[in-house]
């Protein structure tokens, strides 16, 4: 118990030392792995940094694993994310296996409920994300995709679904049944 608020200045000394010395190493690991690393997260994205968020408090925090330990782990979590993300671009396969499809929440100012409820997206954020982007309707909508990392994606004017923008956005069946049959899509 008489450890709580201090235990020795070789620990505090220790944490000051390690601390640094990790943060200037990650960073530099992360700069030489490139772009991607650091970019707008998907699921595998977050994975990763809530990884080297552990590592780095575990370095920081635990005084039997050494600094070169922490060092290696941060290694071993960059070079996975590029071979993944290297076989994503490669393989896709790989890339349906670690990143959702985006997926269409409205077509011509009309909300897809049923895209919108398997997405988790309400109506109010979609309103909220049109806001955002200095528009006060729908009926200006030609699309609005909810992206693989989480955002809103909003698209003023759609001339066809087919476009190669929309290729790999998932689309609800019925409207897609709809658009083939040349029917309007039922609100």
């Amino acid at each position: 118990m008489e450890k709580i608020f201090f235990d020795s200045w070789e620990s505090v000394l220790r944490t000051l030392v390690v601390g640094v010395l990790a943060y200037v190493l990650l960073v530099i690991q992360l700069r030489l792995s490139g772009k991607r690393t650091l970019s707008k997260m998907n699921s595998f994205d977050f994975v990763v940094t809530v990884a080297f968020g552990s590592v780095l408090a575990t370095l920081l925090l635990t005084k039997d694993v050494p600094l070169m330990d922490g060092v290696v782990a941060f290694g071993i979590l960059i070079v996975l994310q590029f071979l993944i993300t290297w076989l994503s671009v490669r393989f896709p396969w790989v890339s349906d296996l670690v990143k959702a499809k985006p997926v269409l929440l409205v077509h011509q100012g009309e909300l897809l409920e049923d895209s919108m409820k398997a997405a988790r997206i309400t109506k109010e954020e979609i309103m909220a994300a049109l806001r955002n982007q200095g528009i006060g309707s729908l009926s200006e909508v030609g699309a609005v995709v909810l992206e693989t990392e989480g955002s809103l994606s909003i698209i003023k004017k759609v001339e066809d679904l087919h476009n190669p923008v929309f290729e790999n956005v998932q689309k609800p069946a019925s409207l897609v049944d709809c658009l083939s049959s040349g029917k309007s899509y039922p609100t």
